[in-house]
């Protein structure tokens, strides 16, 4: 399953951090950035639930870069 999310950063080397972190959340298969767009492609691994899922990666990507949002 794949969604969007609309996000806030300030610039696009955070939002390059961000990415790696959605990455590496357990539950996502694969995460996009676009920066100039401020959205977040997220596409999650099978039998996962996106709600918990995207708790997490809002939780990683405020560790490296804790003035980023995520809009759930």
């Amino acid at each position: 399953m794949k969604k969007s999310y609309k996000i806030d950063v300030d610039c696009a080397n955070c939002a390059n951090k961000m990415e790696n972190a959605a990455k590496h959340t357990p539950g996502v298969k694969d995460a996009v950035v676009n920066f100039m767009l401020l959205k977040m492609h997220v596409e999650f691994e099978e039998g996962q639930n996106p709600k918990e899922v995207m708790e997490a990666v809002r939780k990683n990507c405020k560790k490296v870069e804790d003035d980023c949002e995520i809009f759930l």
